[in-house]
């Protein structure tokens, strides 16, 4: 019985090495973990904004990140790869910290938080595009990239409109 146990211990971590020997699976998980943060964190803006400006861009991220994440659970469903439903612990952190803000205070954290979202997953995006060997993933970054740099652009627009300082 002992020697079961210990095979059974010995033999789990090859099993979670298994489940993670998908191809790119890094990227699915922090692609998807991001989108739905963006999605969490735009919801939160359309009701908390105290600017136009940042409710607009919040209802943008809603509608860009939703059909994003949906494409991405297409091409992973397709192959059996089951995906986060919730965004990581310091993305979910970082949106409590946005829950009990309100006003102005909101807005700048929202805008610095975003800013710093978007430069990430460009560069997520970038890495899977130059050395993922998963095709769908690669074509999924190569399409979704031009989106996250617009949204980046937009993103440092309302950031230089409200007097937000680019370092955090």
């Amino acid at each position: 019985m002992k020697s079961i146990l210990a095979l059974l211990i010995l033999a789990a971590p090859l099993a979670a090495v298994a489940a993670d020997s998908t191809p790119d699976m890094s990227f699915y998980k922090h692609a998807t973990e991001g989108g739905i943060a963006e999605v969490d964190a735009g919801t939160l803006a359309q009701g908390k904004g105290n600017s136009q400006a940042v409710k607009d861009f919040g209802a943008m991220m809603v509608k860009d990140h939703t059909a994003a994440n949906d494409k991405l659970k297409a091409a992973a469903q397709a192959k059996g790869i089951t995906l986060p439903t919730s965004a990581s612990i310091g993305q979910m952190a970082t949106k409590a910290k946005l829950d009990v803000l309100s006003g102005d205070t909101f807005d700048k954290s929202y805008i610095k938080g975003q800013i710093k979202a978007h430069q990430e997953t460009v560069v997520l995006l970038k890495k899977e595009i130059a050395s993922g060997q998963d095709a769908e993933a690669k074509a999924w970054a190569t399409a979704t990239l031009p989106t996250v740099q617009a949204h980046l652009k937009k993103i440092k627009g309302i950031a230089a409109d409200a007097g937000v300082a680019k370092s955090s």
